[in-house]
């Protein structure tokens, strides 16, 4: 019962997490585009912070998993989340990333055939096929309309077009998605050898890769200029009669770093009490909604093409889960437990 709680909470919480933070995100992306670098750091910095405190106690716990194991696994963590975070500088919209990020499962089937010699079935390929044709589409779609949207102050013209910067950011995008499918196979080999420790991976992973924000400093302190150099609101100070002016931006990035904390956590726990079906649904499902609302509520642009694309994207991974076959299953074996629990009746015959 307790199991089934702390599921239905971190399925709850990845709703709430990650769904805001993609509110926040393009809520940054919409004042300064090339700001990737700032919230990857900040989210890192967070992250590692309150995991040195609460999971580490300040390096008093021994880790159950050697530190050279994580150090692979970290490489590759810290360079999707800077090529995935560094795409919005190169005219990269949010629904695009959100599309583009959703074909996980077409990359980690290629990783398996490469890596691991895997076989597919006829179902499996037919959904990366799908996955695959959604993507082309919608990044096609979006190549009419390619736009600079560089911060004012960091625009320095080049003798290369908008487009040519746009496919910098798609190459970035599908670099990211090769590498989160390598690391979520070299990250299963880990949990095999030592056991699933979520907070502890979550920690490492986010502690280990801030020295390499260094080579990118400059870039951070542009970018950190830029938001506190933003528009301000007045933040009311309870019990005092005057309020604080606090800059725009630097809310927007506290509320991402907070919510993001929220979101990959809650991912992290999701992933040791569900089996991979239903963290793959929760993740997918999750999408699909911040989708929706980034096209409803930014009004970005979307076409009927577009729809399709998605369309193709989000049933293609449906069907590569093999969500109908599994939730019949699922019923079946409920069905079963329930009937070898009901008290037997006696028959007598009479006599």
């Amino acid at each position: 019962m307790a199991s089934n709680l702390k599921a239905l909470l971190a399925m709850l919480l990845v709703f709430v997490g990650c769904c805001s933070n993609v509110y926040f995100l393009e809520l940054i992306i919409k004042i300064d585009p090339g700001a990737g670098n700032l919230i990857t750091f900040l989210q890192f910095l967070f992250i590692a912070l309150e995991g040195l405190i609460f999971t580490s106690k300040f390096f008093t716990v021994r880790p159950k998993i050697a530190l050279k194991d994580y150090v692979k696994l970290v490489v590759l963590f810290f360079g999707a989340n800077v090529c995935n975070n560094y795409a919005f500088n190169f005219n990269i919209p949010m629904p695009l990333h959100m599309i583009f990020r959703s074909g996980s499962l077409m990359a980690n089937m290629i990783m398996g055939i490469i890596l691991l010699k895997k076989r597919y079935n006829l179902r499996q390929y037919s959904s990366v096929a799908m996955i695959t044709a959604g993507i082309v589409l919608c990044t096609l779609v979006s190549s009419g309309d390619v736009k600079d949207n560089t911060h004012h102050s960091l625009k320095v013209e080049t003798s290369f077009s908008d487009v040519f910067w746009w496919s910098v950011g798609i190459a970035l995008l599908s670099v990211a998605l090769l590498v989160t499918a390598y690391m979520g196979i070299y990250q299963e080999v880990i949990f095999k050898r030592h056991g699933k420790h979520p907070r502890e991976a979550l920690f490492f992973t986010h502690m280990l890769p801030l020295p390499g924000f260094l080579i990118m400093a400059s870039n951070i302190a542009q970018h950190w200029k830029i938001a506190v150099a933003s528009e301000t609101v007045a933040v009311p100070m309870p019990g005092i009669s005057w309020s604080l002016a606090f800059p725009l931006m630097l809310f927007y990035l506290l509320c991402n770093v907070v919510t993001q904390y929220i979101c990959i956590s809650s991912v992290y726990v999701l992933t040791t009490e569900c089996a991979s079906l239903t963290v793959t649904l929760v993740v997918t499902l999750r999408k699909f909604v911040s989708l929706l609302f980034s096209i409803v509520y930014f009004r970005n642009p979307f076409t009927l093409s577009h729809w399709l694309g998605t369309v193709l994207v989000f049933f293609g991974t449906i069907l590569f889960a093999d969500v109908l076959n599994q939730l019949l299953e699922t019923y079946r074996l409920r069905l079963e437990k329930r009937f070898e629990a009901a008290p037997k009746t006696i028959e007598y015959s009479r006599i």
